[in-house]
């Protein structure tokens, strides 16, 4: 009896432990901010798979019934979203291969001729261009993509890789640090060229940071706006939110076409975060704690 009483007092004590460690404010706080999030996410969804007589009924809280898909087939036709669609995709798989490879190879020689001063200079300078967005240059942009002749999709899909790059090689040279430099000089020691001895050891050992950074630049390119819609002269050959943009006066009325398009368009960045958010915290945590 002692001994059960006792364990029965443990237990109180580490539950009343327990409960004292709550944070209740940060709590609230997390729950407030995943409200803001799941309330607009359910208003999408719902209207989105209403009928056009639902949609105008004024209840955007209330579920479809029944749930109908007309809102999609006509967002379907009415921007053409296959073309567009195929165009933001390739954009954004561009975009991705291009911030990878590009801002991975410039971090390795970085930081592998760190005691150089032109590479040092390198990369504070990259470090002052995050400083300058898109919109302080958009100008001189439009100009210069103009008369190189990359008034185009070709044209966003560079201009998305080099102003990503500053930021990317700040995460890449970060993670780099972490790694041991043994690893490098035994590739040397058998005869390794520099090439080999970064597409074989360390672009294999980049892979979380590389995740990290494909996530990041799909999601910018994805959802980005204002580049394409400045940079790209024919209407035709539009991304998908400024095909959106474009025939919003369309949609004025027609709500459940409204929000099938904008579920259409975001679901792709969705399903891609869902499925890398384990590499992307991965990533970031590994190039936060090494030094």
């Amino acid at each position: 009896m002692s001994l059960t009483l006792q364990q029965r007092l443990n237990k109180r004590s580490r539950t009343r432990i327990g409960r004292e460690r709550i944070n209740w404010w940060a709590t609230s706080i997390l729950g407030i901010c995943a409200l803001a999030v799941v309330v607009p996410l359910f208003v999408t969804i719902s209207m989105a798979f209403k009928s056009a007589k639902q949609a105008v009924d004024g209840k955007a809280f209330s579920l479809p019934k029944p749930f109908s898909v007309e809102g999609f087939t006509a967002a379907w036709d009415l921007v053409n979203f296959p073309r567009a669609f195929t165009i933001s995709l390739v954009i954004t798989l561009v975009a991705v291969l291009g911030a990878v490879l590009v801002a991975s190879m410039a971090s390795y020689a970085i930081h592998r001729n760190w005691n150089r001063r032109f590479y040092r200079f390198s990369f504070y300078y990259l470090l002052g261009a995050m400083f300058l967005p898109f919109p302080v240059l958009a100008l001189s942009q439009v100009k210069l993509t103009g008369i190189f002749g990359l008034d185009n999709p070709a044209g966003v899909a560079i201009l998305h890789v080099m102003f990503g790059l500053s930021f990317n090689v700040l995460l890449f040279t970060s993670f780099l640090r972490g790694l041991p430099g043994e690893l490098e000089e035994s590739a040397r020691i058998d005869g390794a060229s520099n090439w080999t001895t970064y597409w074989r050891i360390i672009f294999p050992l980049l892979a979380p940071m590389s995740a990290t950074v494909a996530i990041f630049a799909f999601l910018s390119s994805w959802n980005d706006f204002m580049m394409p819609s400045l940079i790209i002269s024919q209407q035709a050959d539009q991304t998908l939110p400024v095909v959106q943009q474009l025939f919003q006066t369309q949609f004025s009325n027609n709500y459940h076409v409204s929000f099938a398009s904008y579920l259409m368009a975001m679901a792709p960045s969705v399903v891609a975060y869902l499925f890398t958010q384990r590499w992307v915290m991965s990533g970031l945590t590994q190039g936060a704690v090494k030094s």
